[in-house]
């Protein structure tokens, strides 16, 4: 690897992690009862949606043995 030789300043870092502003952020707004509703309906929705997709395929990707077994059945009378 290639390492740098000439000097890099960093200075600047060392003075970011000690700077303190002396002004306050806004305070934060409450959610509304509407957005709160939005969001565990939002929510709701998703989670909703996954538990079906798992209800559903879980059974949908299992294979079938009693399929199977007929099949092997019917090549035995052959």
């Amino acid at each position: 690897m290639f390492r740098r030789r000439e000097p890099v300043p960093f200075a600047f870092v060392a003075e970011a992690d000690r700077f303190r502003s002396n002004v306050t952020p806004p305070p934060r707004q409450r959610a509304s009862r509407a957005q709160l509703l939005g969001q565990s309906l939002i929510t709701l929705t998703v989670v909703g949606g996954l538990a079906g997709a798992l209800l559903f395929g879980v059974p949908a990707l299992q294979q079938d043995s009693s399929t199977s077994g007929r099949v092997h059945q019917s090549e035995a009378h052959r």
